[in-house]
């Protein structure tokens, strides 16, 4: 068999479509073939002899690397997506596979790969979907951790400080459901080429999933940090246009900067994301960075989340449900019952409903929360003779953000049959608040209810920001007057004037009014004054099991 030469070597290595380098143990580069310039635009003479690193990006770990060599000793073989640097400076990711060859006696290391960044690039590009994202041919979730595991070792070593931004697209949900996931990812194609066109060269920007993205940029100082995150949220005040129609989108951002904000990868990423949430929930479309008093609000919030999450799946009996009595102010009658529910958890304790229930709401828990009170309603309920309500309210409060949720109705239309046969008239509570942000079709959902004989009360009434000629259009038979307008009634002529104005309000647009919170004499004689309806709080009664307040 005749052994090929050094010149048949070098003329199959130079004519292979690929670029190749061959390195010695002592990782030295050996020999280069044609396709190594023109992939990596250095010429053979620059090389030779120097290691091969001079190609790093610098964009990955040293852990990345030793598992490299780890899977070359332990398989012969490595495989995989890299991101190097080419001659100019400029980041490209390869699809590179080493394996050992021996030649003339000594063991060399052979480098083949090819530029996966080129549209052109066949089986390896989609070998390479493992760590780049299709749709917008940014990094992925993984390939940005090991970006970022590599940013944290470089800092260490001196350079200057970055940050790490978690990008979310506000409203984003919406496009996909009015015009479907076809021109959803074309605008999220747009969005992404928004996001790039803010960064600057050398930050790292990927598509972690859905509508979420994340960056590493580059400072100087930490005090650069504010003009960029502003300036992406200002580059969706202009609208995406996707096929000469345009989409309105905003941006939530949080930033984390290392390292003050965490010194791992890890922390960076998800102190980024929970600033990112604080965003969120300031409005949108604005950016926060992260603070640590934030940030352990955000922890307890998740607890909270994750543990209502599995006690409403596995441990029911967690909850249960108190009433709390409404009375005749005129006549001292007890005219109806608001249900409340309360959350005993075996380590977090008793879990107030002002922590649990925006939990719920803001990370779509609420609905679940809704069918475990009714569900203890009707199981308190199913202990009286038929009749018992005796054609008093049993009112039950219902987040706003359900009016929409088409679960709702199903399950409130059984619930209303099932309590109108005891004998009560039902009742639903939504805060002014949230009230106010209806849409029209919720709106009209909540005059379907009034029509068929449901009452529907304005919550915490006075705290919001309604108008009289918006009030005047609401489906809507009771006002709540907050407790801190009936707290402050007494001497002061000021704060009773406020309450009078509220029932005059009421009387004009022929509504019925509860005070809440009403827990002194003079408060309840106060009210008695006013003429107003009805009353509720710890003077008269506090909120108790029905069988306490209604024994069997």
């Amino acid at each position: 068999m005749q052994v090929l030469n050094e010149h048949d070597f070098k003329a199959l290595v130079d004519n292979h479509p690929r670029a190749i380098m061959l390195s010695t143990p002592e990782a030295r580069i050996a020999y280069v073939n044609r396709m190594f310039h023109a992939v990596t635009g250095y010429q053979a003479e620059e090389v030779l002899g120097r290691a091969p690193s001079v190609l790093s990006s610098g964009l990955h770990s040293p852990e990345f690397y030793q598992s490299m060599w780890r899977s070359l000793n332990d398989s012969g073989r490595w495989e995989g997506l890299i991101w190097n640097r080419r001659k100019n400076g400029e980041h490209y990711p390869q699809w590179l596979t080493i394996y050992p060859v021996d030649y003339n006696g000594q063991r060399l290391f052979a480098g083949v790969f090819m530029d996966v960044g080129e549209l052109t690039a066949g089986n390896e590009r989609l070998a390479s979907l493992a760590y780049y994202d299709p749709l917008t041919e940014l990094p992925n979730r993984s390939l940005f951790q090991e970006f970022l595991k590599a940013r944290v070792s470089q800092r260490r070593s001196g350079r200057q400080c970055f940050a790490v931004l978690y990008i979310d697209l506000d409203f984003f949900k919406s496009v996909n459901d009015l015009h479907g996931h076809d021109c959803g990812d074309r605008v999220l194609q747009q969005a992404a080429a928004c996001i790039q066109s803010v960064l600057r060269k050398g930050d790292v920007i990927a598509r972690l999933s859905g509508d979420e993205f994340a960056a590493i940029v580059e400072l100087e100082q930490e005090s650069e940090l504010p003009a960029v995150c502003q300036r992406m949220n200002g580059i969706f005040q202009a609208p995406v246009v996707v096929d000469q129609r345009e989409y309105f989108l905003s941006a939530s951002v949080g930033a984390a900067v290392f390292p003050w904000h965490g010194k791992t990868a890890t922390d960076l990423l998800q102190n980024a994301d929970r600033a990112m949430y604080t965003a969120k929930l300031a409005g949108r479309a604005c950016y926060r960075i992260y603070s640590e008093i934030e940030g352990e609000q955000g922890q307890h919030q998740q607890r909270l989340s994750e543990a209502l999450i599995a006690s409403l799946k596995v441990a029911p009996e967690e909850f249960s449900v108190v009433y709390q009595p409404q009375y005749d102010l005129t006549t001292g009658a007890m005219v109806g019952l608001e249900a409340l529910l309360r959350w005993q958890h075996p380590e977090l304790g008793a879990v107030s409903p002002a922590d649990f229930v925006p939990v719920a709401e803001q990370r779509g828990q609420i609905h679940e929360l809704t069918e475990q009170l009714l569900r203890q309603i009707l199981a308190d309920l199913e202990r009286y003779q038929p009749g018992v309500g005796n054609g008093r309210c049993l009112a039950i409060n219902i987040s706003a953000r359900q009016i929409a949720d088409g679960r709702l109705e199903p399950l409130l239309e059984p619930f209303f049959a099932k309590i109108r046969a005891a004998g009560w008239l039902p009742e639903i509570e939504l805060t002014e608040t949230h009230l106010m942000n209806l849409s029209r079709r919720c709106l009209d959902k909540l005059q379907a209810f009034c029509d068929s004989g449901i009452k529907v009360a304005i919550d915490d009434f006075g705290t919001g920001y309604s108008s009289l000629a918006y009030l005047h259009t609401l489906p809507v038979n009771v006002l709540k007057i907050d407790r801190q307008f009936v707290q402050r009634l007494g001497p002061d002529c000021r704060d009773s004037r406020i309450v009078s104005a509220i029932l005059a309000i009421a009387e004009a647009l022929d509504m019925e009014v509860v005070a809440e919170g009403i827990e002194t004499e003079i408060q309840r004689s106060r009210l008695r004054e006013l003429n107003c309806h009805r009353g509720q709080g710890y003077l008269m009664a506090r909120p108790l099991p029905l069988a306490e307040l209604m024994p069997v």
